[in-house]
């Protein structure tokens, strides 16, 4: 055997030592998470998976999409679930892949692969959630990558005639745009094979609180996290190597599919109300919500002075408002 070959070969048995170390600590360290912070909600068979939701109140039609890296518990904080409750029927979902939502049907899902689900196919998994819950005429809410989920939502229902189709949209901080530049080296890396199968399992093993903290505060500037929200919302849930997968990945593959989805902006007519920070750094106001206002011409975009990319928490009756503008203009109430 050469050199190189040597080098190769020692190089794989190592990858393979690591994977198997960290993975195995890994599966601990979900197991502990998972009991810590079980599914709150129940689960609705859908093809080739299972989708975890909450649901209750009554009145329109209401469906709550989270963001990246989040579960269905962003939802439940600080009261908004329950005053949403007192006017709408309201359906919180786990995205695919994050909370307790299986990934789409079909995409590779192993620590090698780099297939991220896209927000058509997350769209068109909890469409059929939707509809196997008996939705009807929905008003799709979503934050951040949620926004970009809700929107795929609508694109669906051009090609499809289904009770299920939103009525109209509601977008928190939503991702609606292509934007320049790249993402960065956290996801290029974690998205890659060898993060797949090594970083990501040992970042799960070895962040700490004042870690995950730390990033919980880059989502709320330049506003400060509120008390309890850290725990109240199971922040290691994304740090299982599964979601932490299933998050880089559909971010990594996020600019492609907003480009398609941008192809079908002039086909939407249905009401779309749009909260957005001047100081969101995350998503820029300047390059998503000014943009999409441009194109069609039923979004309306209410701008929050100072507030960064957490709308929904910093400006919970800013974010209730909106709701019910986009249910008056769809005529549901």
């Amino acid at each position: 055997m050469t050199s190189g070959l040597k080098i190769l070969a020692y190089a794989a048995v190592s990858v393979a030592l690591v994977a198997t170390l960290t993975g195995r600590t890994s599966v601990r360290q979900v197991a502990k998470t998972e009991q810590a912070y079980p599914p709150v909600g129940q689960f609705v068979d859908v093809s080739g998976g299972k989708v975890h939701y909450i649901r209750a109140g009554s009145g329109p039609e209401l469906i709550l999409l989270h963001g990246a890296g989040g579960n269905l518990r962003d939802w439940t904080f600080g009261g908004l679930f329950d005053r949403l409750t007192a006017d709408y029927t309201v359906t919180a979902f786990d995205r695919p892949g994050m909370g307790y939502t299986d990934r789409v049907p079909g995409i590779s899902t192993g620590a090698f692969s780099t297939v991220g689900d896209s927000p058509q196919a997350q769209a068109k998994m909890l469409r059929e959630a939707a509809g196997e819950l008996g939705i009807k005429d929905p008003i799709v809410a979503g934050h951040s990558f949620g926004g970009t989920v809700a929107i795929a939502w609508a694109v669906a229902g051009l090609d499809e005639d289904a009770p299920f189709n939103a009525r109209a949209l509601t977008s928190f901080a939503g991702v609606a745009m292509p934007w320049p530049g790249s993402l960065g080296s956290y996801y290029t890396v974690n998205g890659s094979v060898l993060g797949g199968a090594i970083m990501i399992p040992l970042i799960s093993i070895v962040a700490s609180d004042s870690q995950i903290e730390s990033a919980i505060v880059g989502v709320f500037t330049p506003q400060p996290v509120p008390a309890g929200y850290s725990q109240h919302l199971g922040a290691r849930l994304a740090l299982r190597p599964d979601s932490f997968r299933a998050n880089v990945r559909q971010v990594n593959k996020l600019y492609p599919n907003v480009v398609m989805l941008k192809e079908r902006y002039l086909e939407l007519t249905l009401p779309i109300e749009i909260l957005h920070g001047t100081a969101d750094t995350i998503v820029p106001i300047n390059i998503h919500a000014r943009e999409i206002v441009k194109i069609v011409a039923s979004v309306r975009v209410r701008e929050l002075e100072g507030v960064g990319h957490m709308p929904h928490h910093v400006a919970p009756t800013e974010t209730v408002d909106a709701i019910a503008r986009a249910v008056a203009r769809a005529g549901l109430r």
